[in-house]
């Protein structure tokens, strides 16, 4: 059975202690730009940060799939994790409250995530026992940071 990557990024965001996680199905809106929003929020930057991380660690080490895209990790107000098909987003409480981007796309299939992480059980390819450094998150943050420098974006 194939994990959804929408269940390992709300189960990664509950681990950490996300707010209000939900999930929105874009995929019956023409205008959408992914087929699936995974919204939550914190109350701190840290831990915006640490949720941020965590999906960033559990994705590649459940599905194998590294995020092709981030904004925000300069200030943890709002960190987009964008992995094509669904886009993730983890909001400053206040933030969410202020932008509250569930009623931008009211149409969407809307699920709400509760509040305790389900077991998911990841098969490794066989013979492979893979398993992502917990810093791992923290490396690619660190090169996402050095490339937006360098572009003069930061």
């Amino acid at each position: 059975m194939r994990i959804s990557p929408v269940t390992v990024i709300a189960n990664a965001m509950l681990e950490k202690k996300a707010q209000n996680v939900v999930s929105l199905d874009l995929r019956g809106i023409e205008s959408s730009i992914c087929d699936h929003f995974v919204i939550c929020n914190a109350d701190s930057t840290t831990q915006v940060a640490a949720i941020a991380d965590n999906v960033l660690v559990k994705m590649e080490e459940r599905l194998g799939v590294k995020v092709l895209r981030m904004q925000g990790l300069e200030n943890n107000f709002w960190i987009i994790l964008d992995y094509g098909d669904v886009v993730v987003h983890i909001f400053l409480s206040e933030y969410r409250e202020f932008y509250r981007l569930e009623d931008l796309w009211a149409d969407a299939k809307r699920k709400l995530h509760k509040d305790e992480p389900k077991k998911t059980a990841a098969k490794p390819a066989e013979g492979e026992t893979k398993r992502i450094k917990p810093k791992a998150a923290t490396k690619v943050r660190a090169a996402a940071k050095k490339i937006a420098k360098r572009n003069g974006e930061e």
